[in-house]
């Protein structure tokens, strides 16, 4: 199944998701999207960059290497910040990176009045077949 097919599937299990996205962290290009809503694609375009931001921003990064290193670990890329909800005033904004595919990140928008922890189970039930479609 092409992962635009997929992630309309995913959407379709999140509670109350208006937009759900795959993007690639490293570059910060937005794979794929689905979403209810037309929206002018610099706001895409602009998500997918700030979804790049919140996973590999410099003070990210950084904050990772200095745990690392408080910790006697070699900096390995593996990335401490696995999953991050932001919640705004009517949405619920879920971000989960990839597992088998970390350099991939997936987004969930739903409506505010969602079930916070269904949305995330849901979310994260979805997630190997999103990283299966790659």
């Amino acid at each position: 199944m092409s992962l635009d097919a997929v992630l309309n599937q995913a959407a379709s299990t999140v509670p109350e998701c208006v937009a759900a996205g795959y993007v690639d962290a490293a570059s910060g290009m937005l794979l794929s999207i689905k979403t209810v809503d037309s929206h002018p694609r610099e706001v895409i375009d602009l998500v997918a960059a700030a979804t790049a931001d919140l996973f590999n921003g410099p003070n990210v990064s950084m904050i990772e290497r200095l745990f690392k290193k408080s910790r006697g670990l070699q900096d390995d890329g593996h990335h401490y910040f696995q999953e991050i909800i932001i919640n705004s005033d009517n949405l619920i904004h879920v971000f989960l990176r990839g597992k088998t595919h970390p350099e991939y990140v997936a987004v969930f928008v739903c409506r505010r009045t969602a079930n916070l922890g269904m949305a995330l189970t849901k979310a994260r039930m979805a997630m190997p077949l999103i990283e299966a479609a790659l």
